[in-house]
């Protein structure tokens, strides 16, 4: 045995597996000519951000378009930063608007999948069978520099004025210890790291080609970065490395912060005998500045955007939202929705040449037309079964009305869908409340405000007239045509272009009759078409109210 192979044995005494088992453990997936394997891989932290669900449905058409694999790993070495199950927030996020990975972490202690484990913590044994063959072949070394001799070192560069800091070179004290200078130490017990002995010289570049921003070229990486913490743990970088080879990973979507760390990452693979992923590097999802003018990241502190929780509970349709994030994932994709109506999101020729290279400004106005475009395009049913489920959630009294009598509620939710022109006056299932709120008499509050240029005493009159000729058998056509046969004896006129010629010749025109009628039956000017709603309240009401609004008219 060598230094380097007694070195590895001294350090790692209880792994007796090799790469080359591991190679044969997590074959090459059996999948297409150019499929993708993409991966969505967060840390429990926190919530999960916008810019996190981005990423991931970026990962997840990149894997679908091409018939590949895309899987949630969780990346869970920083347990500083590590917050109580949340794994379990995250997943709740992702399913919450439908996004669906092939494999991977499924809950807090579950995954499906052959090439797991799927959770960095409990893969310990792949890192080091891997680190082991490094040490063998003298690529990696133990080192055991105290915190206050870092920062010895660090000032040391300072005082130089290095171009460069870190540790490297002739600054990496423990790089050139000879194995019986490591025996001792380790021998002793002394706490150490494992680092990469860099083969990179400062004055060479490298490029590569990231899928979004094209080729890139960097210095390449020259500092012996630490592969294994004092407690065996993995850094993220390493970690990086060894699972995306053996999760078979080809492509790597993740944020423009990291392009920083390619260097690095591109050196690990190469030292491990690995062949390196493709890169596609996402801009951060932005927002205007309403004090600047100008375009900044959305904060988790300032913006409640920022949390996909939020979207849950204003109750925006998954749909909708991923409806709109594809319109900030690729420039094409609103041509391909007019050309394409009624496809499927994931039949979208995704591609990432078509990707912003300078950040998505997110607009929540735009959102919510999208939205209101999306819930149009929906029926009665599916908008009932989606308002029940947020109501439940989030409004237990205004799920306990609709609970009582779903059918009503379809019937209600049903008016104005389905016609060449639907409506589109619900952005978000929060809003659905106060849009039906007429219909149902624990949230009804009359308002019989008018028009200026309608009296009390002319909507009395009209309602009073109407009452009289009112029948509920009548369909639509004959119903308005009853309306327009009221105006002529009023002293309004049934044609608006006639009003519009001649307005001194009449108190008004059809319009103002009908908007009379709809205050009183509903207590807004504005609604879905109102023959709808008359037949949904039934004739009973619809009298009822009418007869309090005359009375109330009459004073």
């Amino acid at each position: 045995m060598n230094d380097n192979q007694k070195l590895a044995a001294l350090l790692f005494p209880d792994v007796t597996e090799t790469v080359d088992d591991l190679e044969r453990r997590f074959p090459p997936r059996a999948l297409p000519e150019g499929a993708k394997v993409t991966r969505f891989a967060p840390s429990p932290t926190g919530f999960l951000h916008i810019g996190g669900l981005f990423s991931a449905f970026v990962s997840v058409l990149a894997a679908k378009s091409s018939g590949g694999r895309c899987f949630l790993r969780i990346e869970d070495t920083d347990k500083k930063r590590e917050i109580a199950d949340g794994v379990s927030g995250i997943i709740e996020g992702f399913r919450a608007f439908g996004i669906d990975f092939d494999e991977g972490v499924t809950g807090f202690d579950s995954e499906v999948g052959d090439y797991g484990p799927y959770v960095q913590s409990r893969r310990a044994s792949i890192y080091h069978v891997v680190a082991k063959k490094l040490v063998e072949e003298g690529l990696a070394y133990p080192c055991f520099c105290t915190e206050e001799e870092l920062t010895a070192l660090r000032e040391k560069q300072e005082a130089a004025g290095t171009l460069i800091k870190g540790y490297f070179g002739e600054w990496a004290a423990c790089r050139n210890l000879t194995f019986a200078e490591q025996e001792e130490k380790i021998k002793s017990g002394a706490p150490y790291v494992l680092r990469l002995r860099s083969t990179g010289e400062e004055t060479r570049k490298f490029t590569f080609d990231d899928q979004i921003r094209g080729k890139i070229e960097m210095p390449e990486n020259i500092t012996d970065a630490v592969l294994l913490k004092t407690d065996g743990i993995p850094t993220y970088h390493f970690a990086h490395a060894c699972d995306d080879h053996f999760m078979r990973v080809t492509h790597v979507i993740r944020g423009d912060e990291w392009i920083a760390s390619v260097p690095l990452h591109i050196a690990l693979f190469r030292a491990c005998g690995f062949r390196p992923v493709k890169y596609a590097h996402v801009a951060p999802v932005m927002k205007e500045d309403a004090e600047t003018g100008g375009k900044r990241k959305l904060s988790k502190r300032k913006d409640p955007e920022a949390a996909v929780s939020y979207f849950v509970e204003e109750g925006f349709p998954k749909e909708a939202v991923l409806e709109y994030l594809l319109t900030l994932i690729n420039s094409n994709f609103e041509d391909w929705r007019r050309a394409n109506p009624d496809g499927a999101l994931f039949d979208f020729p995704f591609s990432f040449k078509k990707m912003s290279q300078s950040g998505a400004l997110f607009d929540l106005v735009k959102l919510r037309d999208v939205s209101k475009n999306v819930i149009s395009r929906m029926d009665g049913a599916t908008v009932t079964l989606y308002t029940l489920e947020w109501a439940k959630r989030f409004d237990p009294d205004f799920y306990a009305i609709c609970a009582r009598d779903e059918a009503y509620l379809r019937q209600v939710l049903s008016i104005d869908r389905g016609t060449a022109k639907p409506r589109k006056d619900i952005a978000v299932w929060s809003q659905v409340k106060d849009s039906v709120s007429y219909l149902y008499d624990d949230l009804y509050t009359p308002d019989y405000a008018l028009p200026e240029n309608i009296s009390a005493q002319d909507a009395a009159e009209i309602l009073a007239a109407y009452a009289r000729v009112y029948d509920a058998s009548d369909d639509k056509d004959a119903w308005f045509q009853r309306i327009k046969d009221l105006c002529e004896g009023l002293g309004y006129t049934p044609n608006v272009k006639e009003y519009k010629k001649d307005p001194d010749a009449f108190r008004g025109h059809v319009g103002d009759v009908s908007t009379v009628i709809r205050v009183a039956v509903t207590g807004r000017r504005n609604t879905p078409d109102l023959h709808a709603i008359f037949c949904v309240l039934g004739e009973e009401k619809v009298r009822a109210r009418i007869a309090d609004a005359i009375a109330f008219y009459k004073g």
